[in-house]
């Protein structure tokens, strides 16, 4: 006689099997319809460009591989000092301008705002020897000077994003004179702020980078003469190993199937493959001198034999970083309140991460309404 228990159990495994087969084939119908649907989208974008940084501007200055463009106006002018944007090293500046509707660059020029940009093109062997240097006094300070000739002004705002920022900070101590205010984005100040920060993102890059041996930095640097671009793209995926994991496959298929998704997805993947080397020995003043001495904190670092004292600091700055950044942690960059010396000082924590604070559709508006109602309220 069959044990009834032997009978149950059986029951309930083919029922269990039945129920899973069902919501497997369930999947299947349901992936089969995504995929047929971004076939769709894919046959109907397959010959679309691209295209990202395509906001008009137009050249002005070219030096070496360094350009200057002044952005074509899009609204009445409401803010009269020009703003130079001084992107970083590490990546390219058309991050800034992605789409139409994913633009700092196309909202600040909504607002009036007379718009600049250094490009520092696509640095090779030839520009090993480039230090952080002849970026300040020298690229940077041409900028400036040609801005004021050609605007009649005699000092400008300068608008440092990232390591950018850095080289910005750098250029408001060293030449106060020239600059009127200074805006930071997500810019380090103090390398080593996050070493005690209880935060719960703990700075991966930072601590990363200061792990590396001086003598393997100098190997890179006096090996190929630039920090190559696909080295650091690939340290980049490291700091996010679960999103480098799934965005070509889990993630892609969710967008596949919606034309905006997918082109937002495919500009940003645009921008992150074109990332230029960096000028070694100005690489190797970021890794070791500031990564590794914190010297700009500490009142010790030096550009053309002059100490970057940041007490020299006279413009009024605007200092917003990311609270979610987990490549420029936010105690970094807030500790510049307490290192310079001028009374016009405000900071902002946004509440998204290093790249959602330029892209996501939640910071989009309050970044650049942020930026431009503090400029137009000190432009006299």
């Amino acid at each position: 006689m069959t044990d009834p228990r032997y009978t149950t159990f059986n029951t309930f495994n083919a029922f269990n099997t039945f129920s899973g087969f069902n919501s497997f084939m369930k999947d299947c119908a349901e992936n089969f319809g995504r995929f047929h649907k971004a076939a769709d989208v894919l046959a109907a974008t397959g010959k679309v460009d691209v295209d990202i940084g395509a906001t008009p501007k137009t050249l002005v200055m070219r030096r070496d591989k360094v350009e200057l463009f002044r952005y074509e106006p899009t609204a009445e002018r409401t803010v009269e000092t020009p703003v130079l944007i001084v992107y970083g090293l590490i990546g390219r500046y058309t991050f800034l301008d992605l789409q139409p509707d994913r633009s700092l660059v196309r909202s600040l020029l909504d607002k009036g705002i007379d718009l600049w940009l250094i490009d520092w093109g696509q640095p090779g062997r030839g520009e090993r020897w480039l230090t952080m240097d002849d970026y300040v006094d020298d690229y940077i300070h041409e900028a400036v000077q040609r801005i004021c000739r050609e605007t009649g002004h005699d000092r400008v705002t300068l608008l440092g994003i990232c390591e950018g920022g850095v080289l910005a900070t750098c250029y408001a101590a060293l030449h106060p004179e020239k600059v009127k205010k200074l805006v930071l984005i997500v810019t380090p100040i103090d390398f080593h702020a996050d070493i005690d920060d209880t935060a719960a993102d703990p700075g991966l890059l930072n601590i990363w980078t200061r792990s590396l041996a001086p003598e393997d930095i100098d190997h890179i640097v006096d090996v190929l003469g630039v920090i190559p671009g696909e080295f650091m793209g690939y340290l980049f995926t490291l700091m996010t190993p679960m999103n480098s994991l799934t965005k070509y496959n889990v993630d892609l298929l969710e967008k596949l199937a919606d034309k905006d998704k997918l082109m937002n997805f495919l500009r940003i993947e645009k921008w992150l493959a074109d990332r230029p080397d960096h000028p070694g020995a100005a690489g190797r003043q970021w890794l070791k001198e500031l990564y590794h001495e914190n010297r700009l904190v500490e009142g010790s670092f030096e550009l053309s034999g002059r100490v970057v004292d940041l007490r020299a600091i006279v413009a009024p700055v605007l200092n917003i970083f990311a609270l979610n950044d987990h490549i420029i942690p936010p105690a970094c960059s807030k500790a510049f309140g307490s290192k310079i010396s001028t009374t016009e000082y405000k900071e902002i924590g946004l509440d998204c991460g290093h790249v959602g604070l330029f892209v996501s559709s939640k910071s989009q508006g309050s970044l650049a309404e942020i930026i431009a109602a503090w400029l137009k309220a000190r432009d006299e």
